[in-house]
């Protein structure tokens, strides 16, 4: 694999340097991937060097045609609310005038909480969710420019929740450096807040970023900074507090498993499971939905990223999608099932799963990248009787390969 690797990258011109930087390492590493002194196990390092140097499909640099061969897909997907968000976000002005009406917190706080839970239970969320995220992202911040003492620390937590909604409706849909601004902003107005449990929340989110553009071992110490700061306060503290905790341990678990790291993987898993068990059976986090049933589906995706699809299909056996209290994760734990299929081998059920995915949650399909490399493969592999199907498929999420 290290000298298909290399060959690759050297018929394009690449240096060391630059590929190793578009996967998120050091040309160290890269050198040893390519000499074979490291072994590469990540899943996601191989679709981002993949990515990188212009390969469609990753038997190219495996060498194998195997069952865990994913294809994939090329491009973004342009969504028509984009641009409002984007000039909501990035016109902000130097000099706000004074609403006729003061703002109310409070007001603000159940806006953005409505548009958390309009986004989890919408099989439309980007639409739906996107097209009232303009106004609110300009009210909140005048609200933060007008109000003072209690109430703009109360406004700013609302404005960091805003714009962790932000990047969560316009994730893989906008350029990156839109998510990092509105990562940013998130961060800093819970810094300003001074709130442990929004500073923690925004970590998430950043972590999220950082992880998905390659910055595994960052997006690693932004959560596990996070956790530092809040876990003083969880044995009195409110439950979404402990919710916002358990949900970096399920971050930092899935992290390691798309790093190969099966022990860290499951060392976090479990913090986030006994995390879990501290709360009521029936809580849910309102914006990560971290609950019983998140810690569940967070086991089938750390068993799918180790490329463990037996077990990863086994612990799906015995979840029950309708207690997922998300459209978005609902759907997601379908094409986590697929990919367990795929690992497996059988594109029949893989494909007939991914259907199922694609009626839950069609927005979550069309825009997650893992699920468009699924259908990818589905509409390139699929069994003969079947390829009608993948097709139709691959036309719903936009998947565009060169035949």
């Amino acid at each position: 694999m290290g000298e298909r690797i290399r060959a690759l990258r050297e018929s394009r011109g690449m240096s060391r340097a630059v590929l190793a930087h578009q996967c998120g390492r050091g040309p160290d590493w890269l050198k040893k991937i390519e000499t074979g002194e490291r072994e590469l196990k990540s899943h996601a390092l191989l679709m981002n060097l993949a990515v990188a140097l212009s390969v469609t499909d990753l038997s190219v640099i495996t060498g194998q045609d195997s069952d865990i061969t994913t294809t994939i897909p090329s491009g973004r997907l342009p969504h028509p609310g984009l641009p409002a968000i984007w000039d909501a976000v990035m016109s902000r002005p130097l000099a706000v005038s004074p609403p006729a009406t003061a703002p109310d917190p409070a007001h603000l706080q159940g806006r953005v909480a409505q548009l958390w839970e309009l986004w989890h239970r919408s099989e439309q969320n980007r639409t739906e969710v996107g097209a009232l995220l303009p106004d609110l992202i300009r009210d909140a911040e005048t609200a933060v420019r007008v109000l003072d003492g209690a109430e703009r620390r109360a406004a700013l937590v609302a404005l960091s929740e805003l714009y962790r909604l932000v990047r969560s409706a316009t994730a893989y849909i906008a350029p990156p450096e839109l998510a990092w601004v509105v990562a940013d902003r998130s961060l800093t107005a819970a810094q300003d807040a001074d709130d442990p449990a929004a500073i923690a929340a925004a970590a998430w989110t950043m972590g999220n970023i950082l992880r998905e553009t390659g910055r595994p071992d960052e997006a690693l110490r932004v959560v596990v900074d996070a956790s530092d700061l809040i876990s003083p306060h969880l044995e009195n503290s409110p439950d979404d507090w402990r919710g916002v905790y358990g949900a970096l341990q399920l971050h930092a678990a899935v992290t390691h498993a798309r790093e190969g790291n099966e022990g860290d993987a499951w060392r976090f898993w479990e913090k986030g499971n006994q995390a879990a068990k501290s709360l009521p059976v029936s809580y849910v986090h309102p914006s990560t939905v971290f609950g019983r049933a998140n810690v569940d589906f967070h086991a089938v995706s750390v068993h799918t990223d180790l490329l463990k699809a037996q077990q990863a299909l086994g612990l799906a056996d015995r979840i029950d999608p309708e207690v997922m209290p998300s459209v978005e994760r609902k759907a997601r734990l379908w094409v986590e099932v697929a990919r367990g299929h795929l690992q497996r081998g059988d594109r029949t059920a893989a494909l007939m799963v991914m259907q199922i995915a694609y009626n839950t949650g069609r927005e979550t399909v069309q825009f997650t990248p893992l699920a468009r490399a699924v259908a990818a493969d589905l509409w390139r592999k699929a069994p003969r009787a079947l390829r009608p199907q993948a097709a139709t498929l691959a036309e719903k999420v936009g998947v565009s390969i060169a035949s």
